[in-house]
């Protein structure tokens, strides 16, 4: 058998599983090899670059656009991002809206995390003058949240991952 340039990629996502449906979700989203572009963690403090202002702008933003989203904390971490996304019931987000909404498109996990990245990298890219250079890498992780158990212990993991950042999976020493 022949091999192709574009090898096929196995999907580390649950088969059959409606990533669109209400629940909380745990993401990781790495930059493309694994470049430290966001900034710096001296003394358990992260210090965002401007590049990582970016980034935390664009995730803090993504509820404007999404009306069945929410962020449940996040941090950006100097070659990562970590955050928990809500996505509510369609129900929900119409009851926000309004007594009688337009239609409301139910986005999912992967639209969420696809226009986050594009829209970050497309500022990033801006910013540095370097159009079309890959800022992340190719998907993301999740892991779907089902207990109030796991919610805290992930929030509390997100609160404190610049303090243990030399111990971090995604820590590159330079």
């Amino acid at each position: 058998m022949a091999q192709t340039s574009n090898p096929c990629r196995q999907s580390i996502r649950i088969p059959n599983y409606d990533y669109a449906q209400a629940g909380m979700y745990f993401v990781t989203i790495c930059t493309h090899n694994r470049l430290p572009l966001f900034g710096t963690v001296s003394d358990g403090v992260m210090h965002l670059s401007a590049f990582g202002k970016i980034v935390q702008l664009a995730w803090m933003d993504l509820p404007n656009h999404y009306s069945n989203m929410q962020s449940d904390g996040f941090v950006v971490m100097p070659n990562h991002v970590h955050g928990i996304i809500t996505l509510s019931s369609i129900e929900r987000t119409r009851e926000k809206a309004g007594l009688k909404p337009a239609p409301t498109r139910v986005h999912g996990l992967f639209e969420m995390v696809r226009a986050f990245k594009t829209f970050s990298a497309k500022r990033i890219n801006q910013l540095r003058q370097t159009s079309g250079t890959s800022i992340w890498q190719r998907g993301y992780y999740e892991h779907i949240i089902r207990s109030d158990e796991s919610y805290r212990t992930i929030a509390e993991y997100i609160k404190t991952n610049p303090q243990r950042w030399l111990e971090d999976t995604y820590y590159v020493g330079l």
